[in-house]
C-alpha cells in the first residue's frame, strides 16, 4: 500500500510504503459501527437519577377505604401507576453502559477505518509536524496553506508549542498514536500521520 508524502505546501511529494495488513484491509461497515458505538458507550457515564416508590416523598396514608367508594383499590399515593409517584424501574447514577469488544476485533475495525480514509483520500503522511512557538495563528496559517481545515494529526509525541497551539482550534486535534480512536478518526476530514508515528501505529496495529 503507498501513501502520499505531503510537503510544507500541502501537495503530494511522493509516496511511502504501508503495509496491507493496516492500510489495504477490506471496508467492514458493520465491524466499524460495533466498534464506533462501543467507544462511545464506554465512555458514558452514569448521571441520571429517578426514584422509587420508596425515595419519593409521599404520606403513607391509604387515600380512600378500600370499599364502597367505587373506585379502585388504592394503598398509598407514591404508587407508580400515580401521578408523581416513583418509578418502577428507575435510572440511576451507577447505571452500566459498556460493551465489551475484545483487542483482535479493536484492531481489526481501526485497521478498516484506516484502509477506508487511505482509499478515499483523506489519510497523508508528513515528514513532522511542528510550530515554532506556541501561537494559535501559526498553527492556523500553516494548516490553511496545506488547505487543510478539520483535521487530526497523529504526531510521535505530543510537543508542548503543538499542543498550546492546537487547544483554540476547534476543528484540530492533535494525539499521540496509543490515543487514535475510532470516533476521532471518523469525524475529521483529513489525517495527517508523522513518518514516525506511522512506525509507531504499526507497531500498535501489527
Amino acid at each position: 500500500m503507498e501513501l502520499k508524502l505531503l510537503n510544507a505546501q500541502g501537495q503530494a511529494a511522493s509516496n511511502v510504503a504501508a503495509p496491507d495488513t493496516i492500510f489495504g484491509r477490506d471496508y467492514n461497515e458493520a465491524l466499524i459501527h460495533q466498534v464506533v458505538i462501543a467507544y462511545q458507550a464506554n465512555a458514558r457515564g452514569g448521571n441520571r437519577k429517578q426514584k422509587d416508590r420508596e425515595e419519593v416523598h409521599h404520606t403513607t396514608k391509604k387515600p380512600w377505604r378500600q370499599k364502597g367508594t367505587g373506585r379502585a383499590r388504592a394503598g398509598m399515593s407514591s404508587s407508580p401507576l400515580w401521578r408523581g409517584g416513583g418509578r418502577i424501574f428507575p435510572n440511576s447514577p451507577d447505571e452500566n453502559f459498556t460493551h465489551k469488544v475484545n483487542k483482535k476485533m479493536y484492531r481489526a475495525g481501526v485497521c478498516s477505518i484506516l484502509s477506508q480514509l487511505a482509499r478515499e483520500g483523506r489519510l497523508s503522511i508528513v515528514e513532522d509536524f511542528a510550530v515554532d512557538a506556541p501561537k494559535t495563528k501559526l498553527l492556523s496559517q500553516k494548516l490553511k496553506g496545506m488547505g487543510l481545515d478539520s483535521v487530526l494529526i497523529i504526531t510521535d509525541s505530543l510537543e508542548e508549542n503543538l499542543l498550546l497551539a492546537s487547544r483554540n482550534l476547534p476543528s484540530v486535534l492533535i494525539v499521540e498514536p496509543r490515543h487514535a480512536d475510532p470516533v476521532s478518526l471518523v469525524f475529521y476530514k483529513k489525517i495527517l500521520i508523522t513518518k514516525a508515528a506511522l512506525a509507531k501505529i504499526e507497531e500498535l496495529l501489527a
